[in-house]
């Protein structure tokens, strides 16, 4: 279990997984080396970026609209507000890379020993698939 002043501070993302529900197939939802962090402040305030550790490659100094899309696709970003409520935390988005995001909360289970942080079980839609997952993230204290 954890509290929610253990959260404070900023984590590096270790691994993202990602369980189809109907499927139940696993997966890597940013690659295996994922390159992210997640940030818990004091004032109530959470940050999150993750990007895929093998983003494409720009051709030129200023992106093209298909490398737009492929770099929109291998990342995710947001903020906004959190709360601790019976062992979870929960993210209140109010900006993100995804606009639906800031429809409903993101529920968070989660587990701290030591330096390492777990968010297990957490409910989600894929935002590329649309399938209803559950994920499986880890990070470390920076």
């Amino acid at each position: 279990m954890g509290s929610a002043a253990a959260l404070h501070g900023t984590w590096r993302m270790i691994s993202w997984k990602r369980k189809a529900v109907a499927s139940g197939a696993i997966s890597d939802a940013m690659g295996p080396d994922p390159v992210g962090f997640l940030s818990y402040q004091p004032d109530g305030r959470v940050m999150a970026v993750v990007v895929s550790r093998n983003r494409p490659a720009l051709k030129g100094d200023i992106p093209t609209d298909s490398e737009k899309i492929a770099l929109f696709d291998s990342m995710l970003a947001y903020a906004g507000t959190y709360s601790f409520e019976n062992g979870r935390v929960v993210h209140h988005v109010d900006a993100s890379w995804n606009p639906a995001w800031g429809v409903s909360d993101l529920i968070r289970p989660f587990s701290i020993d030591g330096d390492r942080l777990m968010i297990t079980g957490a409910p989600g839609t894929d935002p590329a698939s649309g399938e209803e997952v559950v994920y499986e993230l880890e990070f470390r204290k920076v």
